[in-house]
């Protein structure tokens, strides 16, 4: 029968909603964002000493900095004065305070690296736990080359991200302190510095102006090329088939050529701000010689105190440099920290009521009484579905696709919650008990198997980690995979390539199928779990089932006509609507919707072909 896979998933892709993240591109953000701030700052707090212990050390290093060109003033004067034993101390206290402060930047720097390892460390942990907790509905409505996006990039952005911003809350201290300490020693030099900066302010609010837009549009064009190449790369198989690959390069080409141009365009915004920070602070250092100098000839300044002023220019406009340089960094963080928040901020559809129990002793009746849904307001998929399963029976659900059926299915283990109605297991509404308690009890084995890459032995017990080598071997023998699993080239233990590529189509289907009946279920969902395996191996998997399925509930979705006439009881969907149920033989006399599928499959059959597409 045909596969029903199709329709309601279609309409459930197509929602929007709260859970539908953004896209990158239309996320635009300050260079500076608090409520981002704010929210890294709760993740401190379980490093709080050595974040202290950072704070106290930055605050020394930066103390050495501005006290550095205060001494050599120091020691000038006294060379003037020619006092060699005050010399003597002030060169033993200037070794000392480089000394002290070289010390405390690498402590600072080592408590630093800490600090924010262990934010991205947690950060990673909530982005992996929250996403494993989010119900199905998101993970529909969001590309998984998105998702992984916040994971990987958006962490790792904010990883230079708090690397640089450390190092600018310690340019800022240092600027502070070092116009304290030109103040305090000679007020006109200092004022005289100063008046370099508003234009120097101006300068950089016309910028970044320009600058971010210039970003934004370098964030937009990675982001199609990216898409562009996940999409290419997804359907190589498609691209190749259909000799698309010179016209999917040339697409290519094309987008990357813009990514190209958009990068040049921030590059050279990027080169315009630095000369003028240089040649700012050449007029300042020009002003303050000519200045200072007249002074010094006229015999109101120490030449020690223009020496030191000199020194400190540098020192003065070098965080200022850091800054500027740290905009774009700074801007692509705070992007990157409110996607991160975005995701850790929804909220999944599927949660537990605060009443809810644990379901023990699951028998596995169960039952759908009235029951409706939709995955977006305007596309009902299910309508008024009543159904009863008893414990030990096998259903199996037929229709053309669309009709409904794997929404069945994954309604019953709550991958979904359902729009209208109830459904029950063993009398228990299944929202009514705990979600884990509830797949605890059931196994699923879908059309699409998704092995991982990890042993053949380990995927067989991924849901059942407490599985004894014997069980796994067990089940393995019961779905007639034991024989080509000792045939690999280390039986049990061959590690698997990714979603199982050293595996052919069938051999997957079997090792996920021997995976879900190790778990010893009470319920067994098979959706469309025999399409991909050839009739000599169904005939073996059919041979297992006889006996396996036996005390245990089991929903199908099946092509196959065996499959289809030992069910207990059969379910006809067309519509989203149940239209005909029973055993194959009332079925058939009543010659309806089930009459002429199963006819048509029959002679598909016969002519050899293994189900309906």
């Amino acid at each position: 029968m045909r596969g029903g896979t199709g329709g309601g998933i279609s309409a459930m892709r197509q929602a929007v909603g709260s859970s539908r993240l953004a896209d990158d591109e239309e996320i635009l953000t300050k260079p500076f964002d608090n409520r981002v701030i704010a929210r890294l700052f709760r993740y401190v707090r379980p490093h709080k000493k050595m974040a202290i212990v950072a704070a106290v050390t930055m605050l020394l290093y930066t103390a050495a900095l501005v006290a550095a060109p205060w001494l050599v003033a120091i020691g000038i004067e006294q060379i003037q004065d020619g006092d060699g034993g005050s010399l003597n101390r002030t060169v033993i206290i200037f070794i000392s305070v480089a000394l002290g402060g070289w010390a405390a930047q690498y402590i600072h720097l080592r408590a630093m690296a800490r600090v924010t390892q262990g934010i991205l460390y947690t950060l990673r942990d909530d982005m992996f736990r929250h996403l494993h907790r989010l119900s199905m509905t998101f993970h529909d409505r969001n590309e998984i080359g998105r998702v992984m996006s916040r994971v990987q990039n958006d962490i790792l952005n904010l990883q230079e991200f708090l690397s640089t911003a450390i190092l600018g809350i310690a340019d800022i201290l240092a600027l502070g302190g070092i116009l304290v300490a030109m103040f305090l020693m000679e007020p006109r030099l200092a004022a005289a510095t100063l008046s370099v900066v508003p234009v120097l302010f101006i300068g950089l609010y016309f910028w970044q102006a320009h600058a971010r837009m210039a970003f934004i549009r370098v964030r937009q064009a990675i982001a199609l090329v990216n898409a562009d190449l996940q999409e290419s790369i997804s359907g190589v198989r498609v691209v190749q088939s259909l000799n698309r690959q010179d016209r999917n390069f040339s697409n290519f080409d094309d987008l990357n050529e813009a990514h190209l141009q958009r990068n040049l365009e921030a590059g050279r915004l990027s080169a315009l701000i630095l000369p003028k920070v240089e040649t700012l602070m050449a007029t300042a250092l020009t002003i303050v010689v000519i200045f200072g100098g007249n002074l010094v000839l006229g015999g109101t300044l120490e030449v020690a105190v223009l020496v030191a002023f000199a020194l400190y220019i540098q020192r003065f406009f070098d965080p200022i440099r850091n800054l500027t340089m740290q905009y774009t960094e700074m801007q692509r963080a705070m992007a990157s920290g409110v996607r991160i928040f975005e995701v850790l901020d929804t909220k999944a559809d599927i949660v537990d009521a605060p009443d809810a129990v644990d379901l023990t002793d699951v028998k596995g009746e169960i039952t759908f009484v009235r029951v409706s849904h939709h995955y977006t307001p305007d596309v009902q998929v299910l309508h008024d579905i009543n159904l009863r399963v008893r414990p030990g029976e096998t259903v199996a659900l037929v229709g053309q696709t669309g009709a409904g059926k794997t929404t069945i299915t994954s309604l019953i283990a709550r991958l979904y919650d359902i729009s209208g109605g109830t459904i029950l297991v063993d009398g228990h509404d299944v929202r009514s008990v705990t979600a884990s308690s509830l797949r605890a009890r059931m196994s699923m084995v879908l059309q699409d198997p998704f092995l991982f890459s990890m042993s053949v032995r380990d995927n067989i017990r991924y849901g059942r980690p407490e599985a004894t080598d014997e069980e796994i071997e067990r089940a393995a023998r019961l779905v007639g995979a034991h024989d080509f699993i000792t045939a690999l080239e280390k039986g049990y233990d061959t590690v698997l390539q990714e979603r199982g590529g050293n595996l052919s189509v069938g051999q997957r289907q079997l090792v996920s199928y021997a995976r879900a009946i190790v778990r010893d279920p009470a319920i067994l969902i098979l959706d469309e779990a025999t399409a991909n395996i050839d009739t000599q191996t169904e005939v073996l998997i059919q041979n297992a089932l006889a006996q396996l399925l036996k005390g245990r509930t089991s929903v199908v979705i099946a092509h196959r006509l065996s499959t289809i006439r030992n069910a207990d009881q059969i379910v006809v969907l067309e519509g989203g609507r149940i239209v005909e149920s029973g055993p194959h033989e009332a079925l058939m006399e009543q010659g309806g919707v089930y009459h002429r599928l199963y006819t048509m499959n029959y002679q598909l059959e016969s002519n050899g072909a293994a189900r309906v597409d």
